[in-house]
């Protein structure tokens, strides 16, 4: 993942407002965060109960930061992160909701997905997957976790993006 600062997190907001941008609070531990182990920067803000944020580098090499604002009924059964998709959670998994970008989003129009509460996918996909039979290649299929993670999570800012 590319490094980023504030202002570039506060621009790449394809969703927020002026006001809403302004508004953001950086995670805890900004400056220190190891963006070589990441596949996207998702956080909850903590001055702003339900609402969080994910910034996330598309396939073409554009960096586009959704803000979210987390579901007040939370799933009745253990629901499965939609981004990394690891079934053994050591998590809880909440629905966001984000509105479009442009006219569609100040008319009202939204799309939701289920993600890890606090957003650990990126350390989900790096844990090794269970053997499934003698001779599976876990670090291919490590590789293959972090590959969809970062096509899945595009896929939804992209699609929170286009106008």
């Amino acid at each position: 993942m590319i490094i980023l600062t504030d202002s570039s997190i506060r621009s790449s907001l394809v969703n927020a407002s002026r006001k809403e941008k302004s508004d953001l609070t950086l995670p805890d531990g900004f400056d220190g965060i190891d963006f070589d182990v990441l596949d996207y920067l998702g956080w909850r803000d903590p001055k702003m109960g339900r609402r969080a944020y994910a910034i996330v580098p598309t396939l073409d090499g554009e960096t586009i930061g959704v803000l979210l604002v987390q579901a007040e009924a939370t799933p009745r059964s253990r629901a499965q992160c939609s981004w990394c998709r690891d079934t053994r959670l050591p998590n809880e998994v909440v629905f966001y909701g984000a509105k479009l970008a442009g006219p569609a989003g100040r008319r009202g129009s939204t799309v939701g997905t289920l993600i890890c509460r606090d957003f650990q996918c990126s350390a989900n996909v790096r844990n090794d997957p269970p053997l499934p039979y003698t001779g599976y290649d876990a670090s291919a299929a490590r590789q293959h976790r972090k590959d969809e993670l970062v096509l899945r999570a595009s896929s939804f800012v992209e699609r929170v993006a286009r106008q």
